[in-house]
């Protein structure tokens, strides 16, 4: 795909899943954002940048963890998601955290600014992921760390089938190999490229757990990456998709609703 075109459907699609996505996803991404928490262990005073942070379900932890002397600057492509995360700061009264819309892959900040950068499942949808690891590698202090998070392999993410349901009425256009930076050593092998060290990985296996089959179908269509797509469905259209989605994911009933398997990559390194 071209790389202009991939970025202006990942802006606008997340600018139709914004409002989505708090609702769908806080509670089932938990497991990989704690983790990643840890691994990024932001202390207090330190600054730090969010990748790609959406409405800021990792910004706002850091943000805690860094104190009134610290600060933290969030940035994502879509303006819905800075959007949201601007008036989430606002309501909670959250000083020490900012937000800006800006390209991952051409960050508008100085070298050696940040004492640690993280992208919470983010990667996947950046046309160049090596070029923003070396976005981040830059604007980390020498010493600094940077934590990255992405979907694992196709075979163990349980709702992997959405994309090729919602492809087959219309194209999608969301990042043909999205999950190719979780397979074997990918991602790690992406940190080594741009000059991190002391790299570390570490696979996640979790549940996405959903009450309802509407929660379920609300994830895929209306909080997620085919959000843009499926905004072009009409009523029948839309009622077929639900239908192959539920489907897809019918061995993984829990009672009224379901439990779907996922997996996550984490990697984190340091500039020397």
């Amino acid at each position: 795909m071209d790389p202009r075109l991939q970025r202006r459907v990942q802006r606008y699609g997340w600018d139709k899943a914004a409002a989505h996505y708090e609702t769908y996803w806080r509670r089932q991404l938990e497991p990989v954002q704690s983790q990643l928490l840890r691994q990024t262990s932001a202390q207090r005073g330190e600054s730090v940048l969010d990748v790609a942070c959406g409405t800021g379900l990792v910004t706002f932890p850091v943000a805690e963890q860094v104190g009134s002397t610290g600060s933290v600057l969030g940035v994502d492509l879509s303006e819905g998601m800075i959007a949201g995360a601007r008036t989430i700061a606002e309501k909670r009264g959250i000083a020490n955290a900012r937000f800006e819309r800006m390209d991952a892959e051409l960050l508008a900040l100085e070298d050696a600014t940040f004492d640690a950068a993280l992208c919470a499942l983010g990667l996947m949808y950046v046309p160049d992921p090596r070029r923003a690891l070396a976005e981040m590698h830059r604007v980390v202090k020498p010493g600094g760390r940077v934590v990255a998070s992405v979907w694992g392999r196709r075979v163990n993410c349980g709702w992997a089938e959405i994309f090729s349901i919602v492809d087959a009425r219309v194209s999608s256009e969301v990042c043909p190999m999205f999950f190719q930076l979780g397979n074997g050593t990918a991602l790690q092998d992406e940190f080594a490229a741009v000059g991190f060290t002391h790299i570390t990985t570490e696979r996640i296996s979790a549940q996405l757990r959903y009450a309802t089959a509407d929660d379920a179908c609300g994830a895929a269509f209306d909080g997620g990456p085919v959000a843009l797509a499926a905004s072009r469905f009409d009523d029948i259209v839309r009622a077929q998709v639900r239908e192959e989605y539920l489907a897809s994911i019918d061995a993984y009933r829990d009672g009224t609703g379901f439990a779907i398997p996922g997996e996550f990559v984490l990697v984190s390194g340091h500039r020397a």
